[in-house]
């Protein structure tokens, strides 16, 4: 059986983080380093040698950019929220730029999904006083081992302290760092665990990996991913926005634009549909990859990470 994995991933992994971003925003394709086994151990390498970038979004908002997923902070008055979590190898810069944003202890974390590169630093986190929320799927993952069959791999029950304690199953307005936080639950989209945080007075929204800014998505079919379900998530998305809304993407270009995810979603719906189309027709994955669906995408959308042919490859599993 082919292996989705193989076409972009196998033997080679790539480095996370804004000192590393180069043409490519956010990610670069680099060999394997020596003793990782998989693409998750090369995920942990990479974050352990990447530096952390701070982008100051809007108001007392900012994304740090370099260990797994982007990771929002809110810096109140005497607390700061996080919106996920990063790779766990990255602690010591992650404290060090946290630091930089002032000295409030960070007393929240929010997990957009569950997949280690955002849920990876829950426990060292928790241990220093955030008490963490995320949906209910996401704690249900961390709490069982969890195999992701496209990464070949499988997470191991995650140590109690960085099981979220508190779950969200519906939309929900919280109050935290002296701000309104909007919680948007989704449909499965990227997983079965998928939400959106919305900073309401500075109109930013953090929607973790409903978005990848510049690049083709990963879709974990593995818990309830869909490719229909991104593609309605994002629409989601778009009809809450405006021209003014700072939205944070996963993985990426940290601080993405409506225009930007409306193309994002564009790009996803027009493979979609050409995808199925040739399904249905009776070709077969290979066949359907042969076509090269995404060609008129991939000069912005498939330049690391997702190749083209594994991204197709992901989409004809959905369809």
């Amino acid at each position: 059986m082919h292996s989705l994995l193989s076409d972009s991933l196998n033997r080679r992994s790539f480095i996370i983080g804004g000192a590393s971003a180069l043409a490519l925003s956010q990610f670069a394709l680099r060999p394997t380093p020596a003793g990782a086994a998989n693409i998750v151990d090369s995920l942990r390498d990479a974050a352990a040698g990447s530096g952390i970038v701070t982008h100051k979004i809007r108001g007392n908002i900012s994304v740090l950019e370099g260990s797994g997923g982007n990771i929002g902070v809110l810096a109140g008055q005497s607390e700061k929220v996080l919106v996920d979590a990063g790779i766990t190898a990255s602690r010591p810069r992650i404290k060090t730029a946290l630091a930089a944003l002032g000295d409030q202890p960070v007393m929240h974390l929010i997990n957009t999904h569950w997949h280690f590169d955002h849920t990876d630093g829950n426990e060292w986190l928790h241990s220093e006083g955030a008490a963490i929320t995320a949906h209910e799927n996401t704690r249900r993952h961390l709490m069982e081992a969890q195999r992701v069959d496209d990464w070949d791999f499988t997470f191991l029950q995650s140590p109690s302290g960085a099981v979220p304690a508190t779950t969200i199953d519906r939309d929900a307005v919280l109050k935290l760092g002296g701000s309104e936080l909007a919680i948007t639950v989704y449909e499965p989209a990227h997983t079965d665990s998928d939400l959106s945080v919305r900073f309401v007075d500075e109109n930013v929204i953090h929607v973790g990996d409903i978005f990848w800014n510049g690049l083709y998505p990963f879709i974990d079919y593995s818990t309830g991913g869909s490719i229909d379900g991104t593609i309605a998530a994002a629409a989601r998305v778009i009809a809450t926005a405006d021209a003014e809304t700072i939205i944070i993407p996963g993985h990426g270009k940290p601080q993405g634009t409506l225009d930007e995810l409306k193309h994002y979603h564009e790009m996803l719906a027009t493979i979609r549909d050409d995808v199925a189309r040739s399904k249905s027709a009776g070709r077969s994955v290979e066949e359907t990859v042969a076509l090269k669906p995404t060609e008129g995408f991939d000069d912005h959308w498939g330049r690391a990470i997702i190749s083209p042919a594994f991204f197709t490859r992901l989409v004809y599993k959905g369809v």
